[in-house]
């Protein structure tokens, strides 16, 4: 295969994975708050952006996020069993999950 013709479906295919997963971010976002009000980052005490959603530091990843957060204190983010993932739900419970 033509070196240009692999890279450029690398490129594609790398473009439709990073759509697949800003869709499925968004549709866990509205579930986990469909009313969008930001109700549950408020409760937990983060600072929130215009739209509701908490403004937290990954802790998986070391950058910014606005995501929303559910009934159970778990940013939308979140992935069960990973302890990146369970310390910020720990911390976002208590109220001191580092935020920007």
């Amino acid at each position: 295969m033509d070196d240009r013709l692999e890279r450029v479906i690398r490129q594609q295919l790398r473009k439709a994975g990073k759509q697949f997963e800003e869709a499925k971010r968004a549709y866990t976002e509205a579930k986990a708050d469909p009313e969008g009000n930001g109700e549950n980052a408020r409760r937990y005490g983060l600072a929130t952006d215009d739209e509701g959603r908490a403004r937290i530091v990954c802790r998986r990843h070391a950058e910014r996020r606005a995501v929303a957060v559910d009934d159970e204190g778990r940013p939308t983010c979140f992935e069960d069993g990973h302890p990146d993932c369970e310390g910020c739900a720990e911390d976002v419970r208590d109220g001191v999950a580092e935020s920007w």
